[in-house]
């Protein structure tokens, strides 16, 4: 028998992973993807970009943030794993370049020897026939040259502000007719991102590519006529971008983010990339000197620098390549929806589970387009996130409030790295006559809901839609996300007290069915944890399986923890950061934290609680992280619905099944892949959820 610890033993920091080093170890599980030969070649590359992406991210807001604290001398442990802000950046940077390095080896080492087999090169100017060598000459003289700017630094000419994620040359001249003291010169040009990276030569059974920068690296010399170049170093820089908002006393909160917006591409650095081959040490030391930047920050790249253009350049093989992409699965109609009936009319009868990306995002758009153009619907109020350009949720809006109808749409402003977008949303939908909210102070809104009121035979009929993801339609086809679209009167009430809240003055409402952050989810989560606890005690039964984003909340870690204590098994289902340590002894040996990173994005918040037999079942918008328990209008929603119920446990099962693209964490927080028995059949749940979709469809049939 394993003696248990008390709460005090339970909050060690022994027992948690630190959120920073938490989100390398996903990004590495990212890489891991670009590394697996089971991938094909061209979302191999797609990979490699989204860990560019993803750490360009997490510099430009984490680190920033903990270099923020460093400065203004704040060196307080953080609250789990105990490491000091300047202990998180010393890690942070040990881990990163390991795994920078490991990014560099695969595209140089693994990826660019498997495009050459299939005749796809990115040439150097020495690989060049002289027929190629004029043909860039002439792209460069015609097509780049007129987009430079040189930039003479001097003592007249001060160091320039180089934009955010900008790409740049430092290039060191001689001038052959000045004194020995005054004879080298720096001029800094800015590689212009109007152009695409990548420039295509004639070959006629070969795709040949050399990259933008060594093409105006080789010619750069026609920019400074009358000077040698002595030296070109290829250099990015990553500045801080997390954004200081004013809410109290900002008496526009649009204009105020408009200001913000502005200041983003100018923060401190807080990263420095440079080419290793070829690069200039002086110029090292000088852009150092200039960016005000510590060597831990500086990244020596083998290979390209800012592998998401790899984005553009897998999109343009597509076309060509297509058997090196992940076979086409196109998102199928859904189970619980009939083509031939209205999708009012479906949901006044029952529930409608959503599961997208297999299943279809269209009736979600279809529910805002049908109540714009329905002549019964007198309201439609709606929260939005992250909208995709040419949103047609956007135009269902726009049309409804043409269309005379009470139309209320809360834009939150706040949604990082969106907000540009969303500025933009809000003033199309005002022009419109929608009535726009911008979020609330000091929080950010993040539920997914909607509400449709109808007006049928001279009753009032209420339709809510509530969902775990964005109403976006591009991303529904990537990211794993629920949604119901409900009928039933309590939800009803529930939204439209929802709404009030978030328009007006009103003291919270009390919710029938619905727990919203930042007033009650945590303490609602913590309340289902205790009462497994009591089932377990009392029949032996306590089981909780919970499928997240992102686990950091300490007090919920610490009741997951007082669970397993009591013989709770518990099984966590978590993409990202997880600050949880399972498989300790004494701590959290009932509990096993697995990851699933593939194909799709997997984006659903699932909460399952046995109650002795009754399953509770919750989906929601919220992660159990603090930030959505207190800073966030996050809500989660109870499935009653006992066909629904099944097929969520169906899921979940299937997850915790899967031996192809599931990692299970260990005691000492490190992550590897679910080994597979010998004789098992290979699960790749992603797959077998599409196959599911397309079952529907063939027994239809």
């Amino acid at each position: 028998m394993t003696t248990t610890k008390n709460a005090i033993e339970l909050s060690s920091p022994a027992y948690y992973n630190n959120r920073e080093l938490s989100w390398l170890a996903f990004n590495e599980r990212v890489l891991e993807e670009a590394i697996d030969i089971r991938n094909p070649l061209l979302e191999r590359l797609k990979f490699l970009a989204i860990f560019s992406s993803n750490l360009d991210e997490f510099f430009m807001v984490r680190v920033a943030g903990l270099k923020d604290q460093v400065k203004a001398g704040f060196n307080k442990p953080e609250n789990k794993a105990g490491l000091t802000p300047k202990r998180q950046l010393a890690k942070i940077a040990e881990l990163n370049h390991r795994l920078v390095a490991v990014q560099s080896s695969t595209f140089t080492k693994t990826l660019l020897p498997a495009l050459k087999e299939e005749k796809i090169e990115f040439l150097t100017f020495d690989q060049l026939s002289s027929k190629q060598l004029n043909q860039l000459e002439d792209y460069f003289d015609e097509q780049i040259f007129p987009v430079l700017t040189p930039m003479a630094v001097d003592a007249y000419r001060p160091f320039p502000m180089l934009l955010n994620k900008s790409l740049n040359l430092a290039i060191v001249l001689s001038d052959p007719d000045a004194p020995d003291e005054l004879r080298q010169k720096t001029a800094i040009v800015q590689v212009p991102s109007v152009l695409e990276r990548f420039v295509k030569l004639e070959h006629p059974e070969k795709d040949h590519y050399v990259l933008l920068e060594d093409i105006i690296a080789h010619f750069i010399f026609k920019l400074f006529k009358g000077f040698q170049v002595q030296s070109v170093t290829q250099f990015r820089i990553t500045r801080n971008a997390d954004m200081t908002i004013h809410e109290e006393g900002a008496r526009d909160l649009l204009k105020e983010i408009e200001k913000e917006l502005k200041k983003r591409k100018w923060g401190a650095a807080v990263r420095l990339e440079l080419k290793k081959d070829g690069y200039d040490r002086n110029v090292l030391q000088y852009l150092l000197h200039e960016l005000e930047i510590h060597e831990k920050d500086v990244y020596e790249v083998e290979g390209p620098l800012d592998l998401t253009f790899l984005f553009g350049f897998s999109k343009e093989l597509s076309a060509k390549h297509d058997h090196l992409e992940f076979q086409t699965l196109i998102p199928q109609p859904p189970k619980d929806l009939h083509s031939d009936q209205h999708v009012f009319e479906q949901a006044s009868e029952r529930d409608i589970f959503l599961h997208h990306p297999y299943e279809s995002f269209q009736p979600v758009v279809d529910f805002v387009a049908d109540a714009a153009d329905d002549p019964d619907v007198l309201a439609i109020k709606q929260t939005l996130y992250r909208v995709s350009g040419g949103s047609p949720i956007i135009e269902g809006l726009k049309r409804a409030a043409e269309n005379g109808k009470q139309v209320t749409v809360l834009v939150e402003l706040k949604a990082r790295f969106d907000e540009e977008n969303n500025v933009q949303w809000a003033k199309e939908l005002e022009k419109a006559g929608c009535h726009v909210i911008y979020g609330m102070t000091y929080l950010k809104t993040h539920s997914k809901i909607t509400l449709v009121v109808r007006k049928k035979n001279n009753r009032i009929e209420r339709f809510v839609h509530l969902g775990t993801g964005n109403y976006n339609e591009k991303t529904a086809n990537i990211y794993t996300d629920m949604g119901l679209i409900t009928s039933k009167r309590k939800f009803g009430i529930d939204a439209t007290n929802f709404f009030n809240y978030l328009s007006g003055y009103t003291e919270k409402p009390e919710f029938h069915h619905l727990s919203v952050a930042p007033f009650d989810i945590r303490k609602d989560f913590i309340q289902l944890i205790d009462e497994e606890i009591a089932f377990q005690k009392k029949y032996g039964n306590g089981r909780i399986i919970s499928k997240m984003n992102s686990l950091t909340d300490k007090s919920i870690i610490m009741k997951l923890y007082e669970a397993s204590n009591a013989g709770v098994k518990i099984d966590l289902i978590v993409r990202g950061i997880c600050c949880l340590r399972p498989g300790v002894k004494g701590v959290s040996e009932n509990i096993r934290v697995r990851s699933i990173v593939g194909r799709f994005l997997e984006h659903s918040r699932i909460y399952y609680f046995h109650h002795n037999g009754e399953e509770r079942m919750y989906l929601s918008s919220a992660d159990m992280m603090t930030r959505n328990m207190e800073k966030r209008v996050e809500i989660a929603f109870p499935i009653f619905d006992g066909h629904i119920k099944k097929r969520i446990n169906r899921i979940l099962a299937i997850q915790l099944e899967d031996n192809m693209k599931s990692r299970e964490q260990d005691s000492d927080g490190i992550y590897s892949y679910v080994k597979k028995d010998k004789d098992a059949p290979e699960i790749d749940s992603q797959l077998i959820m599409f196959g599911m979709a397309y079952q529907v469809l063939e027994d239809e049939e």
